[in-house]
C-alpha cells in the first residue's frame, strides 16, 4: 500500500476473473477506441469474460483508491476499484484508470508497484501515437520512444 496523504492510499491485488469481470468491462468501455491500440471495437461482455478467464497476461492487477474515514484500531475506509495494470507475456505494460480517478497519480503508483513486484531488465509500452496522455505519461516515467508501428487491416491490392 502507498500512502498519498493522511487519508488516501493506493493498493493493488491480482485480478480475480469472476469478481472483476464487470469492473474490467466497464473500464474497457471508458477507453477511447480511436486512441486504443488493442481494440478496434468493443467486445461483447461474454467474449470479454472469456478473454479474462484465458489469463492473457503474465501479471494482471486491480488498482484500488482507498479513502480512510478514520484510522482507529478498527479503521473505517472506502475501497474503490480505480483501474488495472498488466504485464504481458512480452513484458509490455498496460495501465487503465477510470476517468474519475485520472490525475491522482494512480497510474504512477500502478507502474511503480508493477515494476517492483515484477523485476525485469526491460519493459515496453505500446501506445497509439494519437494517445497523447499515455505517451506523455510513459515519457515522464522514464520510457523512451523506440518505434512507431504501422498496421494494414485489409488485404493489399494486387499489383
Amino acid at each position: 500500500m502507498t500512502r498519498v496523504s493522511n487519508n488516501i492510499e493506493f493498493w493493488m491485488r491480482p485480478v480475480r476473473p469472476k469478481e472483476d469481470a464487470k469492473f474490467l468491462f466497464d473500464l474497457l468501455k471508458e477507453r477511447d477506441s480511436r486512441a486504443n491500440i488493442s481494440h478496434k471495437k468493443m467486445p461483447t461482455y461474454g467474449s470479454h469474460v472469456k478473454f479474462i478467464e484465458s489469463k492473457p497476461y503474465k501479471k494482471w492487477y486491480i488498482v484500488y483508491f482507498v479513502e480512510f474515514l478514520s484510522r482507529s484500531k478498527l479503521p473505517k475506509f472506502n475501497k474503490i476499484k480505480a483501474g488495472s495494470v498488466y504485464l504481458s507475456k512480452n513484458d509490455e505494460i498496460g495501465i487503465f484508470v477510470l476517468k474519475k480517478f485520472q490525475g491522482k497519480n494512480i497510474g504512477k503508483f500502478a507502474l511503480e508497484e508493477l515494476i517492483n513486484r515484477n523485476p525485469r531488465k526491460q519493459y515496453l509500452a505500446n501506445v497509439n501515437p494519437e494517445n497523447k496522455k499515455s505517451s506523455k505519461f510513459f515519457k515522464n516515467n522514464g520510457f523512451e520512444l523506440i518505434q512507431h508501428t504501422y498496421e494494414l487491416s485489409k488485404k493489399p491490392k494486387k499489383f
